[in-house]
């Protein structure tokens, strides 16, 4: 994104004027140069310091097989939370084993449907190994380990790991989780972690690769498993406020690398494949959503009324995310700033999404607001409510643009809905 003298703003080399009158507000719009720019430079740092490495991405954070297709392009595989992730996988042509299923709390059908589809599996629990084997056998399999400790830089809700986090097995139990898989005559085996959420400390993550190797490294030793792969999860971060500072991703690499190989001689392990599924880190920081001001009430504060709304970017008022906002054609050095509260059209209080937050001073009805870091957990959060519709999806390319979803419509609203005969009118 740019500012140009004019104070216009540009998403690449389109403005965002261009962009609302083409496709209206609310718009969601991801720069694919920047997004095939975040994953370059992250594999080349990875492969730097290991070069049996590779990214699966982890496609709950922006499901848009247009973005998703990107991203395949530039050789990631696909983490999968679901059933139907893993059909999305499919559809953009990746499958087997290039796509890791970590779904949690599965269903009978989550495991059968998992098992049809040949892609690595990923448990949870060691509770749900039993009723696994009962339906049948992977041909490889990880268990999900939680490392007993896990950071977020963007609230506890999403940290994923430590005591409070309701994913991966306890420390104490992976060992046997391990014993009773190999027992059943599963013979090939991964390993696998969810390390937290948005950290841009390259010690936190050297931190957390060596807690989990100290488990998986004596489970190795002691069940004589040579695992194929030990897989690191997310959890690399983008800044999203203006002090923060973004995350060295050489440093990480290089520190993730050295503690890495230092644990695998440690504990005397044949060098797996290493590996990591972020998402954030992708394509985080290539999004935008564009909306538009449709009203302005002065009242116990400054209310600025948007057609941005917790229906359309949940994360504010789900927890309390905090996400940059500019406005287009007010921007620049000398313009006088007021705090105001910005909300969207949903009746619930709880439709804030920004308070007292210093922006310029005049925005009138009609002035478009950009959100930044709009790209991970953006669309894919958002929902129908009050009748307000999901928005468009947009993905430019230089002075590109192409509509890569469409904006819901009200027969979107009734579709699959049917109605019984006795309650139709006479």
């Amino acid at each position: 994104m740019k500012i140009e003298d004019n104070q216009e703003i540009y998403i690449e080399n389109v403005s965002v004027t261009e962009l609302a009158e083409t496709y209206g507000t609310p718009t969601y719009v991801y720069e694919e140069n920047r997004i095939r720019e975040n994953y370059r430079r992250a594999d080349r740092a990875f492969r730097k310091y290991y070069e049996n490495f590779k990214f699966y991405y982890a496609i709950k954070a922006n499901s848009n097989p247009a973005v998703a297709h990107i991203l395949r392009e530039e050789g990631a595989g696909i983490d999968a939370a679901s059933i139907n992730e893993i059909l999305l996988a499919r559809e953009l042509g990746i499958d087997g084993e290039d796509v890791v299923f970590s779904g949690n709390y599965l269903s009978d059908d989550d495991i059968e449907q998992g098992l049809s589809s040949g892609v690595i599996f990923n448990l949870d629990d060691v509770s749900l190994l039993e009723r696994l084997l009962r339906i049948g056998k992977p041909e490889i399999l990880s268990f999900r380990v939680n490392p007993g400790y896990g950071r977020s830089n963007v609230g506890d809700f999403v940290t994923n790991a430590g005591p409070a986090a309701k994913f991966g097995i306890h420390p104490d139990d992976v060992l046997a989780a391990y014993k009773a898989a190999k027992k059943a005559g599963i013979t090939r085996f991964g390993a696998h972690m969810m390390p937290g959420s948005c950290v841009n400390d390259p010690e936190y993550f050297a931190h957390i690769t060596a807690l989990l190797m100290d488990i998986i490294g004596k489970v190795g030793r002691e069940l004589n498993i040579d695992f194929e792969f030990i897989d690191l999860g997310g959890g690399l971060g983008i800044p999203y406020s203006p002090d923060e500072l973004p995350l060295d991703i050489e440093m990480t690499a290089a520190r993730i690398a050295d503690v890495f190989t230092e644990k695998l001689k440690e504990y005397g392990l044949k060098p797996p494949r290493l590996v990591m599924e972020p998402a954030r880190y992708f394509v985080g920081d290539a999004g935008y959503l564009i909306g538009r001001v449709h009203s302005i009430k002065r009242s116990y504060s400054v209310i600025i009324g948007t057609d941005v709304g917790m229906n359309i970017l949940a994360r504010p008022a789900m927890y309390g995310a905090y996400h940059h906002i500019y406005v287009n054609g007010r921007e620049h050095a000398s313009c006088v700033r007021e705090k105001v509260d910005l909300c969207g059209q949903i009746c619930e209080n709880t439709d804030y999404w920004v308070k007292n937050r210093e922006l310029p001073k005049g925005i009138a009805e009609g002035d478009l607001v950009v959100v930044e870091n709009a790209g991970a957990y953006g669309y894919c959060m958002s929902y129908q409510y009050n009748g307000r519709l999901k928005p468009a999806e947009v993905l430019v390319n230089g002075a590109q643009h192409y509509q890569i979803r469409e904006r819901e419509s009200f027969s979107d609203v009734v579709s699959g809905t049917h109605i019984p005969d006795h309650l139709r009118p006479a």
